[in-house]
């Protein structure tokens, strides 16, 4: 490849982390391989006073490095799976997912040392739906708060005292440098993660072959194999950030074992469910795992909560 390979990456500290992680790792794969980014700004990132469910989902995080590629101006993007919909627009493919860091989430305070020692009515900052619902359920008493924003942006809110605590996934935080802040982990099979979390994806046009046989020397198996099964079930849910729902998947020699689970946000009601799978069958466990949760009632869950 002669001229640069390039990537489609937002501005934030995190994304550009991510972004030079995947230039890094490219480079090593292909000795020689000019690998370059490409900062772009997305209306989820410039929108900071109203909750990805109500101007759009999470999709706009992805769009202006989508139509970067399609104009030919990136090759690929590199994105937080999490923050990936669970259907990726016409002609776009997931063509890596990078080995998993940390899926758990961070409880974060100045103060308090978990979640079970914040006061009665302390205020606790998260915009997830999926953070809120667990939140409720386990401390009904707190105030949930919104918090947008990048990394450094929402620690700072904290440090201003605008929150007692925030929650934030560890992955990000952690690829910062800022773990010294996580004061502890929310971690499944308790507390569910969102599907994906944790993962880093390349994202590029499903019909360019060249560019896709570069990037699929950074495809880490067992991480895509737990991620698919998580997808596979927010997908049959018909998951978006206007829902609360959560997933978890362990990959081990046995087999697989999928945690889900769906959440209302404003009442703390949680429907939980498990299932095994002895094969590779990511897909048909997520299916599994998904009409588990909607026998159970989910369905009422599933109309966007704000």
């Amino acid at each position: 490849m002669t001229a640069p390979l390039r990537i489609a990456t937002r501005k934030s500290a995190l994304a550009l982390w991510q972004a030079e992680h995947v230039a890094s790792l490219l480079r090593q794969a292909h000795p020689g391989l000019q690998v370059e980014l490409v900062p772009l700004s997305t209306r989820g990132d410039e929108i900071l006073d109203r909750s990805l469910a109500t101007i759009g989902g999470k999709g706009l995080f992805l769009k202006e490095l989508e139509i970067a590629m399609l104009e030919d101006r990136a090759d690929i993007a590199v994105h937080s799976l999490k923050d990936v919909p669970a259907e990726l627009e016409p002609g776009f493919v997931l063509s890596a997912i990078l080995p998993r860091a940390d899926a758990a989430d961070a409880f974060i305070s100045n103060d308090y040392a978990a979640l079970t020692d914040l006061p009665n009515g302390a205020r606790v900052g998260t915009s997830s739906l999926r953070r809120q619902a667990q939140l409720r359920a386990l401390r009904p008493d707190l105030q949930l708060l919104d918090l947008r924003g990048n990394v450094n942006t929402r620690l700072a809110k904290l440090d201003e005292g605008h929150y007692d605590a925030i929650i934030l996934a560890c992955a990000g935080v952690e690829r910062l440098g800022l773990g010294g802040r996580i004061r502890a982990r929310l971690a499944s099979p308790d507390w569910l993660p969102a599907p994906g979390q944790g993962a880093i994806a390349v994202e590029s046009r499903a019909t360019d072959a060249r560019i896709n046989a570069y990037v699929a020397a950074l495809i880490d198996e067992e991480t895509r194999i737990a991620v698919e099964a998580e997808r596979a079930m927010n997908e049959k849910l018909g998951g978006s950030c206007a829902v609360a729902i959560g997933a978890w998947c362990v990959v081990a020699e046995h087999g697989l074992t999928l945690h889900g689970m769906v959440g209302n946000a404003a009442s703390g009601e949680l429907l939980r469910a498990q299932a095994d799978s002895r094969g590779d069958t990511p897909v048909s466990l997520g299916h599994e795992v998904a009409a588990m949760l909607l026998a159970q009632g989910a369905e009422t869950f599933l109309t966007p909560q704000r």
